[in-house]
């Protein structure tokens, strides 16, 4: 057994290279893990950095000189910041504080639908099932209620995250943007000199991951964005909200545009029943949720990220148990960061023969 360990470590990591490049990636994914929550703002800023040093090298390419492609996407940065505390934020929380008072209505409606069941339907639903459902719903938003207190008792420290959050992040951001060449510069000088299979994974991911992340952010807005304009224009309540969830939502792929249907409909029935209302909106959703699918996903990613649908499953399960939210929204880059190691990595064929003992 102990050959069999030795023959496989002597074929995939007599290469120094492939050594290095292995403990950087497990020094990396250690520190993510143990240290992740005290460097947030750290890995915050370089995530907004990296979204938008595409721009900057735009810019450049039209011959605007860096420093000054630099601070225009900064102050373009801070402008939306701005927009979003001032203007998205309590839209948002004023409607989110406006559903939660209206949840016991909601519950009172839907419970009045659901003992009608059992009358129309005796055959498949039952009495003590529509209970048991009610007394379920019930419960959750018991739930729900007590993790509002809860929430609201310890926002002090929350708010204070924020404010560090507000201020550190754009200061962050400003340095990732203007000093990038230096801070790569010190950083390649620990390197190896000869680092072919590392440029050779820096330029695969680049070029996917770079594509994929920028491209996701502007699914998000777009998305959003239409979702916001449509509801409101059909009146829907609290359009912001579904907007946001509608925005988010692609982010899962295969499920999340799934998930999100549920609230949607659930509103809207409850706003307006089974009317004419109810089905013109689930058809501009549905239209909605299709010109995402088939003509603004081809467009933003041209580059598609060469991966099977199991693969990204697993990997949504994977990185998002272990780093929630942002481990659900870096899922396919980091799958495809996996992929691009494989790839890249020496193949036993492609090295020399072991020397004979």
């Amino acid at each position: 057994m102990f050959k069999v360990l030795q023959d496989w470590v002597r074929r995939y990591f007599s290469d120094e290279e492939a050594v290095v490049l292995a403990l950087l990636l497990i020094l990396g994914f250690a520190a993510i893990l143990t240290l992740g929550g005290m460097l947030a703002p750290v890995l915050a800023g370089l995530v907004l950095a990296f979204l938008m040093q595409g721009l900057v090298n735009q810019l450049e390419r039209l011959h605007l000189h860096e420093q000054a492609a630099v601070w225009l996407v900064y102050v373009l940065f801070i402008g939306l910041l701005a927009v979003g505390l001032l203007v998205l934020l309590p839209l948002l929380w004023q409607q989110l504080i406006t559903l939660f008072n209206e949840l016991p209505r909601m519950l009172g409606e839907w419970q009045s639908l659901l003992l009608v069941l059992p009358e129309r339907y005796p055959h498949l639903v039952t009495d003590e099932q529509v209970l048991q459902a009610i007394e379920a719903a019930r419960g959750e938003i018991g739930k729900f209620g007590q993790w509002a207190l809860t929430f609201s008792l310890s926002s002090l420290p929350l708010l204070v995250n924020i404010m560090i959050y507000l201020v550190l992040v754009p200061i962050l951001v400003f340095f990732f943007l203007k000093d990038r060449q230096l801070i790569g510069g010190w950083l390649g000088g620990y390197l190896p000199r000869r680092r072919r299979l590392m440029t050779q994974v820096w330029v695969e991911m680049n070029r996917q991951i770079a594509n994929y992340i920028r491209g996701k952010v502007i699914e998000i807005v777009i998305c959003g964005g239409v979702t916001y304009v449509a509801f409101l224009w059909l009146g829907l309540n609290y359009a912001a909200l579904l907007a946001l969830l509608v925005g988010l939502s692609v982010v899962v792929p295969y499920i999340g545009a799934v998930v999100v249907t549920v609230p949607v409909a659930l509103i809207a029935l409850f706003q307006w029943g089974w009317s004419d209302q109810f089905i013109y909106l689930m058809v501009v959703y549905g239209v909605i949720q299709a010109l995402d699918g088939n003509v603004l996903v081809p467009l933003l990613f041209s580059e598609a990220v060469s991966l099977h649908p199991v693969a990204i499953i697993c990997a949504v399960l994977l990185f998002g148990g272990l780093w929630g939210f942002w481990g659900v929204f870096f899922a396919i880059p980091l799958a495809t960061l996996c992929k691009a190691l494989l790839d890249a990595w020496p193949r036993p064929e492609s090295l020399p023969p072991p020397a004979p003992v």
